[in-house]
């Protein structure tokens, strides 16, 4: 394991309002102290790679790099902590959920310092959620659409997720449809797969 606690452990940084802050529970490999497993999550879910290589010194990793501010020990589990990551706002694109979370969480689940890992909280500046555009329209103009008002709409997800032929699952939004749901919707896996191809 990297020593990444001498650059990426950074116990006095105080956390500025427009940094994103997450909150995981590490696990340590038997032997990683919990400072160096924090680090380690914070490295490599910013600047931090397995080695030293040339263009780190092409770019300020200083300003750049995550930092695990602040360990602290989850009572009465064995080896298992809460670690305080600090992340600038330069590292991601502005409006992109998807930017923000496969940064933070991309790359981090599965590497060598860790038994277990899980993102528990997470803190947004108000700065960055006003770059997210949001639906282009409200509530009030999918009623107007759906021609439904003075109730909560109700839909579901397609289930199974996955292995439906276009035929089935056109069968399955019908009926739900027919038995009185408002919607549908796609799950998050279905894309363009070979059993239904868009």
């Amino acid at each position: 394991v990297k020593d990444y606690k001498l650059t990426y452990y950074t116990p006095d940084y105080e956390t500025k309002d427009t940094d994103i802050l997450a909150a995981f529970r590490v696990t340590p490999q038997p032997g990683v102290p919990p400072e160096e497993a924090g680090a380690a999550v914070a490295a490599e879910s910013s600047t931090g790679t397995w080695t030293t290589v040339w263009t780190d010194g092409l770019t300020s990793l200083d300003r750049y790099k995550g930092r695990c501010y602040h360990i602290e020990v989850v009572v009465g589990e064995e080896n298992q902590y809460i670690a305080y990551v600090a992340y600038p706002l330069d590292l991601f694109e502005e409006g992109s959920v998807t930017n923000m979370f496969t940064s933070i969480v991309g790359n981090v689940f599965g590497f060598k310092a860790l038994r277990a890992l899980r993102l528990e909280d997470l803190r947004i500046p108000t700065s960055y959620s006003k770059t997210f555009q949001g639906p282009p329209h409200g509530i009030q103009v999918e009623r107007d659409k759906l021609n439904k008002y003075g109730r909560p709409l109700l839909g579901c997800t397609i289930k199974p997720k996955l292995g439906l032929s276009a035929k089935n699952y056109g069968r399955a939004v019908y009926e739900c449809l027919r038995g009185g749901l408002d919607f549908t919707k796609d799950d998050e896996n279905v894309n363009s797969q070979p059993f239904m191809r868009w």
